[in-house]
């Protein structure tokens, strides 16, 4: 279980509140207007980021005082960190060992994930040979192979065309599924958030508990709502 405990994060000109929990397992889509904390929120779950108050607990664990290293938690940003230098395999390698230091078994993992995600013998290619969705497949890969088991994505599949960013979201929900990983996804996309387990809106300065995402749609709060029909203006 992932617990957000009176969590109260301030900067300039902005602050955010969070006091919930949330369950291990599927999908959960924080959804909002930019600017509201949506990724200052994993900024502080995954360890980048001090809570101003309050606490961050995994499965009973306080995590507030470890580094992001410490924590078990993977992290997927928007531009997927790809070294253009390295090559696919070394790329994910480096969820495995920072320093690349790589054992036969550290490779077999690697090969295995890679055909997980559909990227079969493109170990040694370099990121600039692939397509966006291949990059987006290697980014995957380096979540999976860490084993970690709860994964943060900052819009990871924004610069995706949509019918990619669905195929994108189904397979990271069916393989963190298999190996009862957890995912919460920043998203700005109405239909990704329909497709997640439960929703948090973030809005106003409160991360609001998460809810299950067919009501929260069904009969927005406020805050969803007001969300919704500035998303559909755009």
């Amino acid at each position: 279980m992932l617990k957000l405990d009176d969590v109260l994060i301030t900067e300039a000109g902005f602050s955010l509140a969070a006091d919930w929990e949330a369950p291990e397992g599927g999908i959960m889509a924080l959804i909002g207007p930019s600017g509201a904390g949506k990724s200052t929120l994993l900024a502080v779950i995954s360890g980048f980021l001090a809570p101003d108050r309050g606490r961050v607990l995994w499965r009973g664990q306080d995590l507030t005082g470890l580094p992001p290293g410490g924590r078990p938690v993977s992290i997927l940003f928007q531009d997927n960190n790809l070294f253009p230098h390295l090559g696919v395999a070394q790329n994910v390698g480096l969820g495995l060992r920072p320093d690349l230091r790589l054992s036969d078994a550290d490779r077999r993992a690697i090969a295995d994930v890679l055909a997980t995600v559909g990227l079969s013998g493109a170990g040694d290619r370099k990121p600039g040979s692939l397509s966006g969705g291949q990059q987006s497949r290697v980014a995957l890969a380096r979540v999976l192979v860490s084993g970690r088991p709860l994964v943060l994505m900052d819009e990871p599949f924004a610069a995706l065309g949509p019918a990619q960013r669905r195929e994108m979201l189904a397979l990271a929900r069916q393989v963190l599924a298999a190996k009862g990983q957890t995912l919460v996804l920043v998203t700005h996309d109405p239909q990704e958030a329909r497709a997640a387990d439960r929703v948090v809106v973030v809005a106003d300065g409160v991360a609001s508990a998460p809810i299950a995402s067919e009501p929260a749609f069904a009969n927005p709060s406020p805050a969803l709502a007001a969300y919704l029909g500035e998303a559909g203006q755009n």
